[in-house]
């Protein structure tokens, strides 16, 4: 239902007085901060009828008003005013530029944190395990190390224990194979191709191929580090998220465990611009008490993850939006210069 202009405007005034004192508005608070001139009968009946469309409720303890997930989703939507932040002034702070990306990335989320004073998480970009080159080195009798050396110069090592004990001249001459073949290939791509040309070789160099791609996806997929987060301590001190046991153990399982966050960083990469989860309204979010503010982040143009803060849902959004949208842009830049 398309509220009308009174309604919006009440609206808006007791989310924001909500927002800054965490206290259920009351009538004649609204009148005095709304600016409009109604009648306190006039101001009772619009939220009466804002009460009946789930916008807000009534506590039973008080005569005030407090807005619903719903009351939040349009405010966020359709009446918020987000403020003006200055980006250089961030940009001082931020740091980001680093020699490794993932030192870019926990700066990040350390900046978010601290910009908004509740947690800041970033998901990684997503790796292909894409190789420049492999080396074996011959550590003993059937033993091999394999270094592979990623195409930003990451270095990942396995130990290989063989059924062969290979000469370091074979060594050289399957490193020296899979390099002018396949280099700059990902590791999954490498091995099926391997499937059907390496022929050629003999059995015992082509399993040592096989043994090693797979071994190398396997160190690659294990190195990542798919999510930084920064600033959980901060959340327990917002009493919204702290007040009660199963609040707080909610709220730690979930940074634990992180398949829902994932999920809902993930998604939210699919999605231009920022984009905010509320809780009470998206599954995603575990705690009726909990929002997400989150911003996918590009590299050479290519969007390559997300970042976010994770905060109650009684924020200051007109603050915490801009902080997740320069910081997106921030690390863009970064990442897309380094």
């Amino acid at each position: 239902m398309q509220l009308d202009t009174r309604a919006q405007t009440l609206l808006k005034a007791l989310v924001e007085r909500y927002i800054a004192d965490g206290q259920p508005v009351g009538s004649r608070a609204l009148s005095k901060i709304s600016g409009l001139d109604l009648s306190p009968a006039t101001i009772r009946n619009i939220m009466a009828d804002l009460e009946d469309l789930g916008y807000v409720a009534s506590p039973h303890t008080s005569a005030g008003r407090v807005p619903t997930p719903r009351g939040y989703r349009i405010f966020v939507d359709t009446l918020l005013t987000v403020q003006p932040f200055d980006e250089q002034s961030v940009e001082s702070r931020m740091r980001l530029q680093a020699p490794q990306p993932q030192k870019m990335i926990s700066n990040a989320a350390q900046m978010l944190s601290s910009l908004s004073q509740f947690a800041g998480v970033v998901l990684s970009p997503r790796r292909e395990s894409v190789f420049q080159q492999i080396e074996f080195l011959r550590l003993g009798e059937k033993r091999i190390l394999l270094v592979i050396v990623g195409p930003t110069g990451d270095v990942q090592n396995r130990m290989l224990l063989t059924d062969v004990d290979y000469s370091p001249s074979q060594l050289v001459q399957s490193a020296n194979y899979i390099n002018q073949n396949y280099g700059g290939l990902s590791l999954d791509e490498v091995h099926r191709r391997l499937a059907g040309e390496v022929r050629q070789l003999r059995d015992d160099m082509s399993r040592l191929m096989q043994v090693a791609v797979e071994a190398g996806s396997e160190a690659m997929a294990d190195d990542k580090d798919d999510m930084v987060i920064s600033g959980e301590r901060n959340l327990l001190s917002v009493s919204d998220l702290s007040s009660n046991m199963s609040s707080l153990r909610q709220m730690f399982d979930m940074f634990e465990q992180k398949t829902g966050l994932l999920q809902l960083l993930d998604m939210s990469s699919k999605a231009s611009g920022v984009q905010i989860y509320i809780g009470g309204e998206s599954s995603l979010v575990p705690m009726d008490e909990m929002s997400v503010v989150t911003a996918p982040y590009t590299a050479n143009g290519k969007i390559v993850g997300t970042l976010g803060v994770i905060g109650p849902t009684r924020m200051a959004y007109e603050r915490v939006i801009p902080i997740v949208d320069i910081t997106a842009k921030l690390l863009s830049n970064a990442l897309s210069h380094s």
